[in-house]
């Protein structure tokens, strides 16, 4: 019988302590080196064509809206300013209100059209509504991510009662009509506050739709996040660590929590976009942003007036819409995938 060693060859040797180890080596003669999970996710997503352009699309939005003042500036108009009235610009409406020229009235001078009606600057207006939108969503988006992870983890870790009990909560929250809850409730919250002679500032309804869409936003993220620590908290290292004595919190925080980050970073991809959908819907019916806040949704209100005779004055807030909502979309699914390997496209 030929032995192990004889087999490996003349060449082999059998190291018997640390001292005599040598790292395996690649093709070309480099040691090869461990990669952390972290870095097989950014190698993983950096080989996502798709994912690599959408991250790109995405962040230039986010870096458009930051610098929408400095943009502002530099084009020499803001979203405000009703351009009729100033000198040298009478007659970019006709005798219809309507923009002239081609396009909504495209021109070097402005560059998307001018507004039906009032006449303001498109450009402008586009770049401080998606200002508004993102801005809106990223609190709203971190509040119900927050929200609905304590829930989750709390009632799935502890079981029991505390389950019990935030389960159903969590169900008769879920059980409210979203889009009829959100366009009834609104005036109220509104009304709490500022009676309604008065004319409710922009930061209070601002404040008014982040407390409706985080009231009604984070059962999603909960349930997700509770099934997850339900399937964690039995396993065999949540186990070690209880007897090797460590505190809940730290249970938590050192062994449960890292293996959700997955679920809970894609869920946060996809609850982006949809409150910045949310957001626009709001404004659109008369419940959100109103004149003369820069929003995507009341911009889509005005064009829906004027359709019929203006239907340039829709076309790049809806392609600047579409764009961010699809990219961002798309992202969810290439960090998703580069996560969770198996369940690539």
């Amino acid at each position: 019988m030929t032995s192990p060693i004889e087999t490996e060859g003349a060449d082999s040797s059998v190291a018997l302590d640390k001292s005599t180890a040598t790292k395996p080596e690649a093709a070309d003669g480099q040691a090869v080196t461990g990669r952390s999970p972290g870095q097989l996710m950014w190698a993983r997503f950096k080989r996502d064509r798709t994912g690599v352009i959408s991250a790109i699309v995405v962040l230039a939005f986010f870096v458009i809206s930051a610098l929408a003042p400095v943009i502002s500036w530099l084009y020499g108009k803001d979203p405000y300013t009703l351009y009729p009235s100033q000198e040298g610009y009478e007659n970019i409406l006709d005798d219809f209100s309507m923009p002239v020229g081609t396009f909504g009235g495209v021109s070097g001078d402005f560059w998307f059209g001018v507004e039906p009606n009032l006449g303001r600057d498109v450009f402008t207006m586009l770049l401080y509504g998606i200002r508004t939108s993102l801005y809106m969503a990223l609190v709203v988006t971190t509040l119900m991510v927050v929200t609905g992870v304590v829930i989750g983890m709390v009632s799935g870790y502890f079981g029991g009662k505390v389950d019990y009990w935030l389960s159903r909560i969590t169900d008769f929250f879920l059980a409210f009509p979203q889009q009829l809850f959100f366009i009834a409730f609104m005036p109220v919250v509104v009304a709490m506050f500022v009676s309604p002679k008065d004319e409710t500032p922009t930061y209070l309804r601002a404040t008014a739709i982040i407390l409706v869409m985080w009231f009604l936003g984070w059962m999603g993220l909960a349930r997700l996040v509770r099934s997850s620590v339900l399937s964690l908290r039995e396993r065999e290292f949540v186990e070690a660590a209880k007897v090797s004595g460590a505190s809940r919190w730290r249970i938590v925080r050192k062994e449960i929590l890292p293996n959700i980050v997955t679920p809970i970073l894609v869920q946060g991809t996809y609850m982006l976009p949809s409150s910045i959908l949310t957001i626009a819907f709001l404004s659109y019916v008369g419940v959100g942003f109103v004149e003369p806040t820069p929003d995507w949704g009341r911009m889509f209100a005005i064009g829906a007036d004027v359709y019929e005779q203006n239907p340039s004055f829709m076309f790049f807030p809806g392609v600047a819409m579409v764009t961010f909502i699809l990219a961002f979309n798309l992202l969810g699914d290439s960090v998703r995938d580069a996560f969770d390997p198996k369940t690539g496209r």
